[in-house]
């Protein structure tokens, strides 16, 4: 069984009236076959999570892992300055290996109702997960601008809480199909290089 470990802050970890994690019921609902483990913790900054990392992460022995952060590292009360917040990004990717590294850029907010964030600065991060995906080789979602490129975007990001911040079934719904989409395109990828490689064999030994 393929074990993916999702490592995040709250918008990994939160339950949203499940009772367990949104995220990796709703990713155990629709791929059979598959085991989610969450590895969110709310309030986790880049900066904290190095420090669970290789036992939240490295220890499980991930087949996948799954990246989201960015809404507390661009928080004013909370910043991780960008250089920092990318290098951490790198070293995250750097030592699960970017071919099964899935970075996910962090989801905008309705700013009227979250005075110490700003999407003007999420979005910088956002760009930054992005520089770090390309310049690594890791997958990539794009979940910032899936969620900001949707007329009434802030509709999307209503939760139990409400706060502009930690949104409900709609955006973790989003969410999901995205990284169910990413996960089947790396299997794709997988059995296409694997196929290459056992015709590249039949081709060199013959």
């Amino acid at each position: 069984m393929m074990k993916v470990v999702c490592f995040g802050d709250s918008i990994t970890a939160r339950k949203e009236g499940y009772p367990s994690p949104i995220l990796t019921s709703k990713l155990s609902a629709e791929m059979k076959g598959y085991q989610f483990i969450n590895a969110g913790i709310s309030g986790n900054t880049t900066e904290q999570a190095k420090e669970r990392f290789t036992t939240d992460v490295l220890n499980r022995n991930p087949d996948i892992v799954t990246i989201l952060f960015g809404a507390n590292d661009s928080a004013s009360h909370r910043l991780v300055d960008l250089e920092t917040f990318k290098q951490n990004l790198y070293e995250f990717t750097k030592r699960i290996g970017p071919a099964k590294t899935i970075l996910i850029t962090p989801a905008p907010v309705d700013e009227a109702l979250q005075p110490n964030r700003s999407n003007e600065r999420i979005k910088k991060y956002a760009q930054a997960v992005e520089e770090v995906a390309r310049e690594t080789g890791s997958h990539l979602i794009d979940f910032f601008s899936e969620i900001y490129s949707k007329p009434d975007y802030t509709t999307f990001l209503k939760g139990e809480k409400d706060d502009g911040l930690h949104f409900g079934e709609t955006g973790y719904a989003i969410l999901t199909s995205l990284i169910v989409y990413k996960i089947e395109e790396m299997n794709t990828i997988s059995k296409n290089k694997g196929f290459l490689q056992r015709l590249l064999r039949v081709f060199f030994t013959d």
